[in-house]
């Protein structure tokens, strides 16, 4: 899966996690985008035909509603929930999750989608 993750969900044991699953990763940083707002960052995973994993659920659940009422289009929105709870996701699990995703033939363009319901 070729994806984009935003500042929020950036953490190298998440990121060592997905590319050794074999996820095509992109980080802020490589597309010089480090300290950007949420809208710039989705503007880039739009543009790079790139999947967003984020932590920031309620600003892409708004980003998202705005892309589909206006008719636009995008790769698709993955969050993960972080409530400081025993509920809380590993990257390990993160990764099994996001296979759980894949292994459904869930379609993820277009969606919003939070990764903790593939557990």
């Amino acid at each position: 899966m070729k994806l984009y993750l935003d500042d929020d969900s950036a953490g190298r044991h998440l990121i060592s996690a997905l590319r050794r699953a074999g996820h095509d990763v992109e980080l802020p940083r490589d597309a010089q985008l480090n300290g950007r707002t949420d809208p710039e960052h989705f503007t880039h995973s739009i543009r790079a035909g790139r999947i967003i994993l984020s932590g920031n659920y309620r600003d892409y659940e708004l980003l998202h509603i705005l892309v589909s009422v206006s008719a636009g289009r995008h790769p698709g929105i993955l969050v993960v929930r972080k409530d400081n709870s025993p509920r809380d996701m590993s990257p390990s699990q993160i990764v099994r999750a996001m296979e759980n995703l894949i292994a459904s033939g869930t379609s993820i363009a277009e969606q919003y989608i939070i990764v903790n319901h593939w557990r």
